[in-house]
Protein backbone atom coordinates (compact mmCIF):
# COMPACT_ATOMS: atom_id res chain seq x y z
CA UNK A 1 0.00 0.00 0.00
CA UNK A 2 1.24 3.52 -0.74
CA UNK A 3 0.74 6.42 1.13
CA UNK A 4 0.55 9.89 -0.56
CA UNK A 5 1.28 13.12 2.00
CA UNK A 6 -1.07 15.48 1.84
CA UNK A 7 1.27 18.50 0.66
CA UNK A 8 0.65 18.19 -3.18
CA UNK A 9 -3.09 18.46 -2.42
CA UNK A 10 -2.65 21.29 -0.87
CA UNK A 11 0.34 23.26 -3.19
CA UNK A 12 -1.86 22.60 -5.92
CA UNK A 13 -4.63 24.36 -3.92
CA UNK A 14 -2.64 27.55 -3.43
CA UNK A 15 -1.78 27.45 -6.85
CA UNK A 16 -5.25 27.54 -7.93
CA UNK A 17 -5.99 30.14 -5.77
CA UNK A 18 -3.54 32.20 -6.84
CA UNK A 19 -4.41 32.14 -10.67
CA UNK A 20 -7.53 32.65 -9.16
CA UNK A 21 -7.19 35.91 -6.97
CA UNK A 22 -4.57 37.05 -10.59
CA UNK A 23 -7.82 36.04 -12.69
CA UNK A 24 -9.83 38.40 -11.05
CA UNK A 25 -7.64 41.69 -10.74
CA UNK A 26 -6.50 41.02 -14.39
CA UNK A 27 -10.13 40.90 -15.67
CA UNK A 28 -10.56 44.57 -14.36
CA UNK A 29 -7.12 45.59 -15.43
CA UNK A 30 -7.34 43.81 -19.12
CA UNK A 31 -10.94 45.84 -19.42
CA UNK A 32 -9.78 49.08 -19.27
CA UNK A 33 -6.61 48.33 -21.92
CA UNK A 34 -8.74 46.79 -24.20
CA UNK A 35 -10.87 50.11 -24.06
CA UNK A 36 -7.82 51.68 -24.81
CA UNK A 37 -6.39 49.28 -27.59
CA UNK A 38 -10.49 49.66 -29.36
CA UNK A 39 -9.99 53.93 -28.67
CA UNK A 40 -6.17 54.12 -30.27
CA UNK A 41 -6.85 51.56 -33.20
CA UNK A 42 -10.25 53.67 -33.75
CA UNK A 43 -7.75 57.30 -33.99
CA UNK A 44 -5.43 55.24 -36.20
CA UNK A 45 -8.23 54.01 -38.66
CA UNK A 46 -9.35 58.15 -38.64
CA UNK A 47 -6.18 58.80 -39.64
CA UNK A 48 -5.75 56.27 -42.19
CA UNK A 49 -8.70 58.16 -43.90
CA UNK A 50 -8.32 61.84 -42.80
CA UNK A 51 -7.59 63.31 -46.73
CA UNK A 52 -11.10 62.70 -47.03
CA UNK A 53 -12.48 63.62 -42.99
CA UNK A 54 -12.67 66.99 -41.86
CA UNK A 55 -11.44 67.35 -38.41
CA UNK A 56 -14.83 68.14 -36.78
CA UNK A 57 -16.32 64.93 -38.14
CA UNK A 58 -13.67 62.70 -37.05
CA UNK A 59 -13.73 64.25 -32.98
CA UNK A 60 -17.46 63.45 -33.61
CA UNK A 61 -16.72 60.13 -34.37
CA UNK A 62 -14.34 59.15 -31.69
CA UNK A 63 -16.57 60.89 -29.46
CA UNK A 64 -18.90 58.64 -30.22
CA UNK A 65 -16.82 55.97 -29.83
CA UNK A 66 -15.33 56.80 -26.29
CA UNK A 67 -19.14 57.02 -25.09
CA UNK A 68 -20.01 53.89 -26.55
CA UNK A 69 -17.21 52.35 -24.72
CA UNK A 70 -17.88 54.01 -21.61
CA UNK A 71 -14.63 56.10 -21.19
CA UNK A 72 -14.26 59.02 -19.10
CA UNK A 73 -15.46 62.38 -20.68
CA UNK A 74 -11.61 63.45 -20.41
CA UNK A 75 -11.49 60.99 -23.75
CA UNK A 76 -13.82 63.04 -25.46
CA UNK A 77 -11.13 66.12 -25.70
CA UNK A 78 -9.65 65.03 -28.55
CA UNK A 79 -6.50 66.91 -30.11
CA UNK A 80 -5.88 66.94 -33.91
CA UNK A 81 -3.39 68.78 -35.37
CA UNK A 82 -3.22 68.76 -38.99
CA UNK A 83 -0.67 69.98 -41.57
CA UNK A 84 -0.86 69.81 -45.35
CA UNK A 85 1.13 66.66 -44.99
CA UNK A 86 0.36 65.04 -41.97
CA UNK A 87 -2.04 64.28 -39.25
CA UNK A 88 -1.86 63.43 -35.35
CA UNK A 89 -4.78 62.77 -33.19
CA UNK A 90 -4.66 62.09 -29.87
CA UNK A 91 -6.42 62.08 -26.00
CA UNK A 92 -5.26 61.50 -22.51
CA UNK A 93 -7.74 60.43 -20.06
CA UNK A 94 -7.56 58.28 -16.53
CA UNK A 95 -9.68 55.12 -15.40
CA UNK A 96 -10.06 54.18 -12.08
CA UNK A 97 -9.99 50.37 -11.53
CA UNK A 98 -11.25 48.81 -8.73
CA UNK A 99 -9.55 46.43 -6.71
CA UNK A 100 -10.02 44.46 -3.75
CA UNK A 101 -9.18 46.73 -0.93
CA UNK A 102 -8.39 49.85 -2.98
CA UNK A 103 -8.58 52.02 -6.15
CA UNK A 104 -5.95 52.53 -8.77
CA UNK A 105 -5.85 55.06 -11.80
CA UNK A 106 -4.36 54.11 -14.57
CA UNK A 107 -3.28 56.72 -17.33
CA UNK A 108 -3.98 56.46 -20.97
CA UNK A 109 -2.53 58.54 -23.78
CA UNK A 110 -4.11 57.23 -27.47
CA UNK A 111 -2.21 58.44 -30.04
CA UNK A 112 -2.57 57.70 -33.92
CA UNK A 113 -0.62 60.02 -36.75
CA UNK A 114 -0.12 59.31 -40.45
CA UNK A 115 0.74 61.21 -43.68
CA UNK A 116 -2.04 62.69 -45.84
Amino acid sequence: MVRRRGRSSLGCLLLLLIIAVALYFGVNFGEAYWRFYEYRDAMRQEVRFAAQIPDDKMKLHLSALADSLGLPEEAHDITIDRTRTDISVSAQYGEQVQLWLFTRTIHFEPHAEGRL
